[in-house]
């Protein structure tokens, strides 16, 4: 299929009323941090249905046509298309094979190139785990650590909030596979972020990267910054821990404000 063999499908099965709950949903209203954002009312598990059919002979130079659609499911749908051909080529097998490599990079460049076409929470966190978290955490022709630091450190730095949602939500696959310094990095430099999208954000990589690596490390952070945290990022990086715990890192906040 074509793109727009694609987008054509997805448009005949639009569904009025899921669309205006999504849209409600994704707060799309003015003002909202979705606004003006326009869905065709498919469930994700349709979006699914369709990548798995196309996503292995899909064309990479057909992608773009997806990710530039005004249409949410769209921009999914090609964002899904991307994470199924980055997996494809980071197989234990292939993780250090050349051809594999140079593909790998390609669809990082072009995920990167379209990156503000991931526009809301869900576009960002269903794919950029799968793809950048992956990709930093494999060799690459496109540069070595230090690269790789400058690419997240333009992403957490860009005025885009779906951008600097990319640079911390990434960590989830680093953190799955035992390396909590990008997580640990990246809290830190978005600590005091504005958005409550943010905030949450930092605060469920941080509990993941507590689950996946070691709470003590998860407790070493909050010694030295859950005062000055958002509540609600505290609440999520808390979350799994014991009620008891819970309420004593609750409560350093109440305590520090008293001394």
């Amino acid at each position: 299929m074509t793109a727009q063999e694609i987008i054509n499908y997805m448009e005949s099965l639009r569904n009025e009323e899921q669309r205006r709950v999504l849209m409600g949903f994704f707060k799309t209203g003015p003002g909202e941090y979705g606004e003006g954002d326009e869905f065709l009312g498919l469930k994700v598990p349709q979006t699914r249905e369709i990548v798995k059919t196309v996503a292995k002979e899909f064309s990479l130079s057909e992608i773009p046509e997806l990710l530039m659609s005004k249409w949410h499911e769209v921009r999914l749908c090609g964002l899904l298309i991307l994470v199924d051909k980055f997996e494809r080529q980071s197989t234990k097998r292939l993780m250090n094979d050349a051809e594999a490599m140079k593909k790998r990079d390609e669809i990082l460049t072009m995920y990167l190139q379209y990156a503000e076409k991931a526009n809301n929470w869900d576009l960002v966190d269903l794919s950029v785990h799968k793809i950048l978290g992956t990709w930093v955490m494999l060799p690459s022709n496109l540069g070595d650590k230090n690269y790789k630091i400058k690419v997240l450190d333009n992403l957490a730095r860009s005025e885009c909030l779906w951008k600097q949602r990319m640079s911390m939500v990434f960590t989830w696959k680093t953190s799955q596979m035992g390396d909590p310094s990008w997580c640990l990095r990246y809290a830190e430099i978005h600590l005091h972020h504005p958005h409550d999208l943010m905030h949450k954000a930092v605060g469920w990589m941080l509990r993941e990267m507590g689950k996946q690596v070691s709470m003590d490390l998860l407790r070493d952070f909050l010694r030295q910054h859950a005062s000055e945290m958002p509540r609600t990022m505290l609440r999520y990086a808390i979350e799994k821990m014991s009620d008891a715990e819970r309420k004593e890192w609750m409560a350093v906040d109440a305590r520090i404000q008293k001394i």
